[in-house]
């Protein structure tokens, strides 16, 4: 079998990029150009998430996350970017990898963990990605946030929303797998503030993306400052607003709050519920939901192992 080309619209900025880069003549004009460049690549949308072949975009996605590393090397301040990638490697870690990991299951014990392993590293690579871009909006915001998150995102506006988010995700991801690490979980407070000062500011931004984190920071421990019933209330808010056509609240729910409980029939709807969804009632996202719902029976899969036989 060939292998799979990258999309049209990547290949035509890698050509440009590559001339910019061997170009001569002045520095600064060079500068503005990758810039430009970096900021139309930052914004290609839904040239991925409306795709309805997800291992066409599982063998595109690394080629890109290269070419937006290999980009920052050049304008390392461009704060699109730097979000662009930080957003990037984290739907692949949890889109491609974390979910790998959970369809083997733990009868592939050894292959899990090094999976899980992996998911981690890249997603503490995409927070560092952001981190340096709300050092970009902000001068010195990553070393206020560790002082004192809720005065530190004051400063945020709706404008910031994807930002706030992409840093939350990519943070609190990290902290999921890596539970057993003091040095990740002892930040879950800055996970907990920026999400929700994203949700402050705009609570519907991407379809309720921002209830379907709340339902898995609301879904940690009561001593890490989770809440079953908040988690509960953001799902309501999340299908509520999503005219329930994402299996994302569903499978949140499913792991965070019905395994927790020991509520097989309760996990089992919730996830059933997840794949009777039809992808092309949102063309959009349909990579997005298909991705979900690879996890969903993925999940289902392996119920017995997540409930005990009493």
């Amino acid at each position: 079998m060939g292998s799979r080309q990258p999309p049209q619209g990547i290949v035509r900025s890698v050509a440009l990029i590559l001339a910019l880069v061997m170009a001569g003549g002045c520095g600064s004009i060079k500068k503005a150009a990758l810039n430009s460049v970096a900021s139309e690549l930052a914004a290609s949308g839904t040239v991925f998430t409306r795709d309805n072949d997800p291992e066409l975009v599982r063998d595109a996605i690394p080629f890109a996350l290269k070419l937006y590393e290999s980009l920052l090397e050049s304008v390392p301040r461009n704060k699109d970017l730097l979000v662009a990638t930080c957003s990037a490697f984290t739907q692949y870690s949890y889109g491609f990898v974390e979910t790998d990991a959970e369809e083997l299951g733990e009868t592939r014990h050894d292959e899990v963990v090094h999976l899980k392993g992996r998911a981690l590293r890249l997603y503490i690579r995409a927070k560092d990605y952001c981190l340096r871009a709300m050092d970009v909006r902000w001068k010195g915001m990553s070393a206020d946030l560790l002082r004192d998150p809720a005065k530190a995102l004051s400063r945020a506006t709706v404008k910031d929303v994807p930002l706030l988010y992409w840093t939350a995700a990519s943070w609190g991801a990290a902290a999921s797998l890596g539970l057993d690490q003091p040095e990740l979980v002892i930040d879950l407070p800055i996970v907990r503030a920026l999400a929700e000062r994203a949700l402050a500011l705009d609570e519907t931004w991407s379809k309720g993306a921002l209830h379907e984190m709340m339902i898995s920071i609301d879904s940690l421990p009561e001593a890490l400052g989770g809440s079953p019933a908040r988690a509960r209330e953001h799902f309501e808010k999340a299908v509520k607003i999503q005219q329930g056509l994402s299996p994302a609240p569903y499978v949140s729910l499913a792991t965070g709050v019905l395994i927790p409980a020991q509520d097989r029939a309760g996990f089992e709807k919730a996830l059933k519920d997840a794949l009777a969804i039809d992808p092309a009632k949102d063309p959009e996202n349909q990579l997005v939901i298909l991705i979900g719902q690879r996890r969903a029976k993925a999940l289902l899969d392996h119920i017995d192992a997540k409930f005990s036989k009493n």
